[in-house]
């Protein structure tokens, strides 16, 4: 038994999305026990060692950690260098880049690893990226939200399909309540000034206006959720939420890739309802349960690392 906090550093390399997967993290181990969280950033840091460099200089100063926590690739051989100087356990998040033999633990998607673990000791597969959603309290919900993101990789984009998908969605009488949509940077140029000028109730949020804290905030008090197809982070959060969620249209640039095998065995659970489902019955039902990656894998570390943190323990205790 861990008897004393554990002390936590979180290696960035400056991409919010990065970071959110291992602050998700951090969160849910201190929902299980007492954790003192440290955040290191080496954004700007550039080539081998002068990462290496900048997560010495970054980490000058701080308490011993138990737990380094990374996610992106600029982030791992840093990761590695400061878990052996500290005797720390290394956490990398999504697949690594180097071997994956070389960290203590591997958190990580499932669609990354097609074939599953493989009896890979040191991997835990997820449904999706970590997350800071929190789990659903007992607390009245009530708010509606849309996610927009933008073309990607695996989807293009068709703005007359998503506004009237939107309008059909937000029609007076069907939900009681504002409707918030929230864009993000992907999000094409004048789509959010199209949505104020034809929806004029809908309350449009620039994501330039908000914090890491706002889409955490506003996803746990939101009873429904509509997201576009191509914003796979954020369907992963909604579904963390807890809240009904629906799937916005956008266009597959793509037959099949592990992006979309994981939303079709989203829709094949019915963890999500597509748009043409919806508009056929207009129901929107909630997932048999919420998502909780992050507390599940916070559980599974500590777990995992017992003994190294029990022994820990009785190494500092007076």
């Amino acid at each position: 038994m861990v008897t004393h906090p554990l002390t936590l550093w979180l290696l960035g390399d400056g991409k919010a999305g990065h970071e959110n997967q291992a602050l998700g993290l951090a969160e849910a181990l201190g929902r299980l026990t007492p954790c003192a969280i440290h955040r290191l950033s080496l954004a700007g840091a550039c080539g081998l060692l002068g990462r290496i460099g900048a997560a010495r200089a970054v980490a000058a100063g701080l308490p011993k950690p138990d737990l380094i926590v990374a996610a992106g690739h600029a982030t791992h051989p840093a990761l590695l260098w400061l878990a052996r100087h500290q005797r720390a356990k290394s956490i990398v998040l999504m697949r690594p880049s180097l071997p994956l033999g070389w960290f203590d633990l591997c958190l990580a998607p499932a669609h990354d690893f097609p074939h599953g673990a493989n009896h890979r000791t040191n991997l835990i597969l997820t449904r999706g990226a970590l997350n800071r959603v929190a789990p659903p309290d007992t607390a009245a919900r009530a708010g509606h939200m849309i996610l927009v993101g933008g073309p990607s990789t695996s989807h293009g984009w068709d703005s007359e399909a998503l506004l009237q998908a939107i309008q059909q969605i937000t029609a007076s009488g069907r939900a009681r309540g504002v409707w918030q949509l929230a864009d993000s940077r992907r999000t094409p140029a004048g789509f959010s000034e199209l949505i104020r000028r034809v929806l004029p109730a809908v309350q449009v949020v620039p994501h330039q206006q908000t914090t890491p804290d706002w889409l955490p905030g506003q996803l746990a008090a939101a009873t429904e959720v509509w997201v576009t197809e191509d914003s796979v982070s954020m369907i992963y959060e909604a579904l963390s939420s807890g809240a009904k969620v629906g799937l916005l249209p956008a266009p597959r640039l793509q037959s099949s890739s592990r992006v979309l095998r994981g939303l079709d065995d989203l829709i094949a659970s019915h963890c999500l309802t597509p748009y043409a489902s919806w508009l056929a019955t207009r129901t929107l039902a909630y997932p048999s349960e919420p998502l909780r990656e992050a507390d599940r894998c916070a559980a599974e570390v500590l777990a995992r690392f017992e003994g190294f943190l029990t022994t820990l323990s009785h190494a500092i205790a007076p």
